[in-house]
């Protein structure tokens, strides 16, 4: 198969949350166990950092993968979704996997992938393990997909795990109570393997404790921690605690490796630069200005409307889109109602029709024009603007990709 065909299999063949939804979620990790043995464990012959949380996961991990990079290690890094092509979900110092060696693993294994019905993140956990390791990767920085207890990635004993943040998210798998949530992210928590959590809640920090206690791991809170100030190229104002989270993993990180107070600093000012991360409050366009950031549930999307009613503009415009199992009571209400809203459906299987987003968007005096295709809208922004005005493209990871 070529590359193509072979990237085109694993999506159409196989269950996947991204596209799929609620069918392609596993209620444990007997396969990826499989999967890991029939390998030969190359999880068990990498070190690892886990990374966990609601929101900002990608963030850190990137910001680590950066501040790694410059400390001059040669870093893994492992994330999801991807944006615009798959191979960034798995990268050595910012450099995506190449096609030779996805299309030569899959290849080598397939006959073992469809015996055993693995489904894509299986297969896609198993293919990261065994880059980093072929590749001899000093460290990898491993985002979970979905949850922690039982997502594909928690075979790992890590060096250090990190959980940013709770918000109620993905309530169909993971809970409807935010202590309930906090358990599935505490899953990744290892005996004898120190934890930093990012913030807390008065729900959610007992949860941690608990686990933390039965582990014998100790914990650590950032948002209690005092640290100096720290400028990232990730300019959003939700990063400021990304970067506390960061700076305190690098404390406990400073045990296995090398950091400096400069590498710390140089790290978090390059982020784009050294991973090739997007997405995150990233600037677009300029006269008007737009700015495209993946937040799609309450917790991110609070954080990010602040930031732009923020903003200088003589008139308010937002590309909006969603997925269809999103609960619109809970994030509808966090958009302002003095904007111009274009909104449209994302180009997946999930993707909400835009005339339903609109139906319902008009129940919290939302309005605007609806459009069938994602560039069609953010067009149609661009072209209804002054140059004064400001744009804000976002609802969905889904969204942000096809504009970029």
């Amino acid at each position: 198969m070529t590359y193509e065909e072979t990237i085109q299999w694993m999506f159409n063949q196989l269950p996947m949350y991204q596209t799929q939804g609620a069918s392609a979620y596993k209620k444990d990790l007997t396969n990826t166990l499989l999967l890991a043995e029939y390998l030969g464990h190359p999880e068990g012959k990498i070190k690892a950092v886990h990374i966990a949380g609601t929101n900002g996961k990608g963030s850190v991990s990137n910001m680590l993968a950066s501040v790694l990079q410059t400390a001059g290690y040669n870093v893994g890094l492992y994330t999801s979704p991807h944006l615009k092509d798959f191979r960034e979900r798995i990268k050595i110092n910012g450099q995506d996997i190449s096609k030779d060696f996805i299309m030569q693993f899959m290849q080598q294994h397939k006959p073992f992938f469809e015996a055993n019905s693995l489904s894509f993140f299986e297969m896609t956990v198993g293919l990261a393990f065994e880059y980093f390791k072929a590749e001899n990767v000093d460290v990898a920085i491993i985002e979970t997909g979905l949850g922690g207890r039982l997502d594909s990635t928690n075979i790992i004993t890590p060096l250090l795990s990190v959980i940013t943040n709770i918000g109620m998210d993905h309530t169909q798998f993971l809970g409807n109570t935010l202590q309930a949530i906090a358990g599935e992210k505490a899953g990744i928590i290892k005996p004898g393997v120190s934890v930093v959590v990012g913030e807390y809640l008065p729900e959610t920090k007992a949860v941690f404790e608990t686990k933390a206690e039965q582990c014998n791991a100790q914990l650590y809170f950032a948002q209690d921690a005092v640290v100096q100030k720290y400028e990232s190229d990730l300019k959003g104002l939700y990063q400021h605690q990304n970067i506390k989270t960061v700076v305190q993993s690098v404390g406990l990180l400073r045990g296995h490796f090398n950091i400096s107070e400069e590498h710390l600093t140089e790290g978090l000012l390059n982020v784009a630069k050294n991973t090739g991360f997007m997405g995150r409050w990233q600037q677009i366009n300029c006269n008007p200005t737009a700015i495209a950031d993946t937040a799609h549930n309450s917790h991110g999307l609070k954080l990010v409307m602040q930031q732009v009613k923020e903003q200088h503009f003589e008139t308010l415009r937002i590309v909006f889109g969603v997925v269809n199992d999103k609960d619109l009571s809970d994030i509808l209400p966090l958009l302002p109602q003095n904007a111009i809203y274009y909104f449209c459906k994302p180009s997946v299987p999930r993707g909400l029709d835009a005339g339903i987003l609109a139906e319902e968007a008009k129940k919290y005096k939302l309005f605007g024009k609806i459009f069938t295709l994602v560039n069609d809208a953010y067009s149609a922004a661009i072209q209804d603007s002054s140059e004064n005005d400001f744009i804000y493209i976002g609802g969905s990871t889904f969204v942000v990709a096809e504009i970029l």
